[in-house]
């Protein structure tokens, strides 16, 4: 008998189909041991020992991996072929060592590019050992995203309260997306004029040539900057007589691109599908684990996270045998299509994605097929199978054209293409990347009627029209990766986590596909580009991940960069002690003025306060972020929350006078529309009793009226008696977001307005399908950043990072930090002052958390008194 160990259930399922009763085929759900969320788990100071945890869900794997061995002759680590897969085979090995559960049984490591029987069962005709190198890679990697994470957060939570954290790459993609929209607050646009004519032919055919030359000056795209000179050129060529000088034709050739690497496949995603990386990534996951076709799993394309450019020579092979049968011998090139990776440091050489058999068309498969798999499987056969495709043939026509008036000249051209051959374009063509833009000069694609040499041309009609230069857009998710993987930043299989990251942390956000960075992102990054440049820096961050390429060729030795990059680092996270607060907020003033301080309809100075008129505005940090106010506090109130979309003037009339949206019709209060340091609100009354209610996200200050007034401030509103329970069902906002609510269990609903309208049976299914979820990832109590001991009255005291700032906590207390207080430097005796101011205000009791040693009073009540927490925590959440 022998153990196999993949990462995922699916994966093994398909695995133990093709290998038989002789293996047993175990899942390790991904990784079994990670870095425990505290301070200390990488140790600089003892040679960067790393200290791992196993979790509970992966203790009950191990122990079935640990089962399964006792009676098998040996152990094959069947993982993914990259990096991540190389150090989960390395962490299932070192904890069954450490259990002693391989004694004397033979391990061997085997991976495959798909999960086909061929290529499983070549596999294990083919073991290996763990690829070390590899490995030093992973820990490198590892401990490098750790070190930077856990050292630089807590510079952040001190100097900029509001931060979240910041990441090694996760902070240089954040860069990237705020100097994009920084370039565009700078953007000056520029007034520019197109001067066409459109022509005809002595046979009557119809086009369209653009203005080259004028008087003998050569004209380009901004040539023309007014309307007087577009003018004057329009009225020359409106009686001029038009002749064809020169017509060349040159046939060209259109090469396919290779197969899709990660990246690539991404972009093309996004460009054609509409997919975000994630869902790109999670479809392109099952494609890969496998499909049932018929009663037959097979995995549908290679590995997703690769590189790679090249195919298998069985692979071209097949996709020649595809080609000839469905478009015929013309279509296949003389000699096989091989490329090579362009990638800035590209890693490990994996195939690039291609279907697993040919011979599978989209087509043929459809049925066994949801709508994503479809449309992500259909991409991916048509790009690799265009890629082995012959060149597409085109014959590209440019007709330079004279016209004449009164001794004056002008030159036109016109260009067109013909394709005479389409090759690969049968199977597949490129869209236009993703945030490219088009000037409008590019007519290659239009189709010319027949023009000879030396023919006059009769004019239809002479165009000047008027255009002014477009800012760069916003990045895209496609054209990010596009830049952090030409950049060196990053790897395929961190691209969708990374994205992720900026989105969950409020970094950024997505609308129209397009990224806009949050005011939280943005101070971020001013932060770091002021305090801490080296590290953002895009050469550095592509250098650091050479070196790490370099690891895992066995060329470097993974401390030895380690050390290199820990002795600078953590001397400039010790300078940053004795920077003071009005230094942050200087250096941000600067960088972010056109955030900070747009400009005014009136011209005014907008760094004056609109209320006093004497105060100076300037950024403030808060317990919940950075805001503006005015240095005349307390004297002056005035206080405006940083937005993308803020108007200064707006928001100075609207903090000064609270707008009058009507009364309440029952209890004839007024309602005021609002703002204040943390945004726009309504308010029904006055005083400390007046109720309020924040705008949700994406609703705009100027769309709120009376009627949305009075829905916002009659939440939570009921929905109804819950069928089977009695108990009422409610709607509502919360911190996160729209839910509803029955018995403690919050279910989030899809967007704001279905709080107002969900009916009974809509909110009884969302509950129950929440329900048979299970609790929410990260909706717990957030992990431990520093275990500072135990509580006199018995219990661990935490230092913990929640969503409004890090706090240290004891039982059911939790006690924020004071700003400028270092979470991973707080002390016990720190901690337990806080403990007890915390619950003498509060009024909690400071009782010590009920311990589990009693147990062997009774076996029942145990398992009901460890379901109290839970429910607490349900309830608290």
């Amino acid at each position: 008998m022998n153990v196999v160990v993949v990462e995922s259930p699916a994966k093994a399922k398909t695995i133990n189909k093709y290998l038989g009763n002789e293996y047993t085929v175990l899942a390790s759900f991904g990784h079994v041991r990670d870095l425990p969320a505290k301070d200390g788990s990488v140790l600089p100071d003892e040679d960067f020992e790393m200290k791992w945890e196993v979790d509970t869900a992966s203790n009950k794997r191990l122990k079935d991996i640990t089962e399964a061995l006792k009676g098998a002759d040996s152990l094959i680590l069947a993982t993914d072929p990259d990096r991540e897969g190389e150090a989960i085979s390395w962490h299932v090995l070192e904890v069954l060592n450490k259990k002693k559960a391989l004694k004397d049984k033979k391990v061997s490591r085997v991976v495959f590019n798909a999960i086909t029987k061929k290529s499983v069962l070549d596999a294990m005709a083919n073991p290996r050992e763990i690829d070390t190198p590899l490995v030093d890679a992973y820990l490198a990697r590892r401990a490098l995203d750790y070190l930077v994470g856990f050292n630089l957060s807590p510079v952040l939570w001190r100097k900029l309260p509001g931060a979240r954290s910041a990441g090694r790459v996760q902070s240089v993609a954040l860069r990237l997306v705020c100097d994009r929209e920084s370039e565009i607050e700078r953007f000056n646009s520029e007034e520019y004029w197109q001067i066409s004519a459109e022509l005809k032919t002595p046979r009557g055919e119809g086009f369209t040539a653009r203005l080259t030359a004028h008087d003998g000056e050569k004209m380009t795209k901004m040539s023309v900057t007014n309307g007087d000179l577009a003018e004057n050129i329009k009225d020359m060529l409106e009686g001029a007589s038009f002749v064809a000088d020169s017509v060349e034709a040159k046939p060209t050739r259109r090469n396919p691109s290779p197969p899709f690497t990660t990246s690539t496949l991404q972009q093309a995603a996004s460009s054609k599908l509409g997919f975000n990386a994630s869902r790109t990534m999670q479809v392109a996951q099952k494609l890969y684990e496998g499909i049932d076709i018929g009663g037959e799993t097979v995995g549908l394309i290679t590995y997703m996270r690769t590189d790679g450019v090249q195919m298998a020579p069985e692979a071209i092979e097949e996709a020649g045998a595809a080609i000839t049968a469905r478009f015929g011998e013309r279509y296949c090139p003389e000699k096989p299509r091989l490329y090579t990776t362009k990638a800035k440091n590209a890693q490990e050489a994996h195939e690039a994605v291609r279907p697993t058999g040919f011979e599978r068309a989209p087509d043929d498969i459809k049925r066994y097929l949801d709508a994503d798999q479809l449309k992500l499987y259909d991409l991916i056969w048509k790009r690799a199978t265009a890629s082995q495709m012959a060149s597409a043939e085109i014959e590209r026509t440019t007709v330079d054209i004279t016209a004449t008036k009164d001794g004056k000249t002008a030159g036109l051209r016109a260009t067109g293409s013909v394709v005479r051959f389409d090759g690969f374009i049968a199977a597949y063509t490129d869209a236009k990347e993703d945030g490219e833009q088009s000037d409008g000069d590019d007519d290659d694609d239009a189709r010319l009627p027949e023009i000879n040499a030396k023919e006059a041309l009769a004019k239809d009609k002479i165009n000047a029209t008027q255009h002014f230069t477009e800012p760069p857009p916003r990045y895209s998710e496609a054209s990010l990766i596009k830049k952090m993987e030409e950049l060196g930043i990053g790897r395929p299989s961190t691209y969708a986590s990374t994205l992720a990251t900026l989105r969950d942390r409020e970094y950024v956000t997505i609308d129209k596909r397009r990224l806009t960075p949050e005011p939280k992102g943005r101070l971020v990054i001013a932060f770091l580009e002021n305090f801490f440049n080296r590290y953002v820096e895009f050469g550095f961050t592509a250098d650091l991940e050479e070196k790490l390429d370099r690891i895992s060729a066995g060329e470097l030795a993974w401390k030895d960069v380690l050390r290199e990059f820990w002795t600078e680092f953590h001397a400039h996270i010790d300078d940053t002690k004795e920077l003071r607060v009005t230094q942050v907020l200087d250096a941000l003033n600067e960088a972010l003025a056109p955030l900070v301080f747009p400009v005014r309809e009136d011209g005014s100075n907008p760094r004056i306060c609109p209320t006093c008129g004497t105060g100076n505005l300037s950024l403030k940090l808060g317990k919940y972020g950075a805001f503006v106010g005015c240095s005349n506090y307390p004297d002056c109130s005035f206080t405006r929350q940083l937005s993308n979309d803020q108007n200064a003037e707006g928001d100075a009339a609207l903090s000064n006078e609270p707008k009058d949206l009507g009364k309440d019709p029952y209890t004839e209060e007024p309602i005021t529309l609002r703002t204040g340091r943390f945004g726009p609100y309504v308010q029904r009354g006055e005083g400390k009793e007046a109720k309020r209610s924040s705008l949700p996200k994406g609703w705009a200050v100027d769309s709120i009226d009376h009627e949305k007034a009075l829905a916002l401030l009659s939440l939570p509103r009921d929905v109804g008696q819950h069928p089977e329970s009695g108990k009422m069902i409610s709607a509502g906002l919360g911190r996160y977001g729209p839910f509803v609510l029955h018995d403690g269990t919050y279910a989030n609903l899809e967007s704001v307005e279905e709080v107002f309208s969900i009916g009974l049976n809509r909110a009884v299914t969302v509950i129950a399908e929440k329900v048979a979820k299970g609790p929410g990832r990260g909706r717990g109590t957030p992990a431990a950043l520093k275990a500072l001991g135990e509580h006199p009255d018995g219990g661990p005291v935490t230092v913990r990072d929640g969503k409004y700032g890090p706090y240290v906590n004891w039982a059911k207390i939790n006690a924020t930090l004071p700003k400028d207080k270092v979470p991973t430097e707080v002390t016990l005796e720190e901690a337990l002052e806080m403990i007890t101011a915390k619950a003498a205000a509060s009024g909690k009791k400071t009782k010590a958390p009920a311990k589990k040693a009693a147990k062997p009073k009774a076996k029942a009540k145990p398992k009901a008194k460890a379901k109290k927490p839970a429910a607490a925590k349900a309830k608290k959440d």
